[in-house]
């Protein structure tokens, strides 16, 4: 017999860390899930590499094509979950009113986007995985430092998804579903992914430089391809995105 005054289980919130853990498990699952969001994140990323890499379509410059791919196939992998798939998923969320009734729940909302981008960074430990095995059957040799590498990664996470986020808070949904696929589809044509940006007109090139995905790919493949120290202004680019983006979302984010 229960003493009165007893509950069994205790009620109660559960302690901060598990709720964070439970929510990012969450999140991760919904986004593997869902069929769009694996075309964006694995399946166009693969394509792109194992067509650009075996069929010479774009003049890559000197050396094979697999090792300048495979940098900027990374960061588009980046791109696609940190900044386009987060921001559908988390505007569609806030339209159907899920934001809203999570922030009434004892999970703080800091709490809600910290699951949010840990639920992003699993699914790109994932793409970096695959991609990377691909890479390797294709005949890639990398080079540099893999905690610059790391680095850059984490820079180029924070900035798309701050980015992510401040759009899905301020349009939309419907909105942000167009704006994140017309930014992915340029960004991929325009952001030294699979083509150089030594093939754009002299004056684009420092404009599109200065893109975050750009940053991201160039300072990969600086690395990773040409085995260059840590590249300063990619990763100062990067960080200036990510400082506005996050500042921008943390602001302006509706919830409703």
């Amino acid at each position: 017999m229960t003493a009165t005054g007893t509950y069994s289980p205790r009620p109660g919130a559960a302690p901060l860390g598990r709720m964070i853990a439970a929510q990012a498990v969450l999140e991760a699952r919904m986004l593997l899930r869902n069929g769009e969001q694996l075309l964006l994140t694995v399946v166009i990323p693969t394509l792109l590499l194992v067509l650009f890499s075996s069929v010479d379509i774009v003049d890559t410059g000197e050396g094979r094509a697999v090792d300048f791919l495979t940098p900027g196939v990374l960061a588009l992998a980046v791109m696609s979950t940190a900044f386009t798939g987060q921001a559908i998923a988390t505007g569609f969320e806030r339209r159907y009113g899920v934001l809203k009734r999570l922030a009434a729940s004892p999970l703080p909302r800091w709490g809600l986007m910290t699951a949010k981008t840990l639920s992003v960074l699993v699914t790109e430990v994932l793409q970096i995985a695959l991609l990377t095995a691909i890479a390797f059957a294709l005949g890639w040799s990398p080079q540099g430092d893999p905690l610059t590498v790391l680095l850059l990664l984490l820079l180029g996470t924070a900035a798309f998804s701050g980015l992510g986020l401040l759009m899905a808070g301020t349009l939309k949904a419907e909105a942000t579903l167009a704006a994140a696929n017309l930014v992915f589809l340029l960004l991929l044509v325009g952001g030294g992914v699979v083509v150089p940006l030594d093939k754009f007109p002299e004056s684009a090139q420092a404009v599109l430089g200065l893109l975050p995905i750009s940053a991201l790919s160039g300072g990969l493949r600086d690395v990773l391809q040409h085995g260059a120290g840590v590249p300063w202004g990619d990763l100062g680019i990067l960080a200036a995105w990510a400082a506005a983006g996050l500042a921008a979302a943390g602001r302006l984010f509706r919830w409703e």
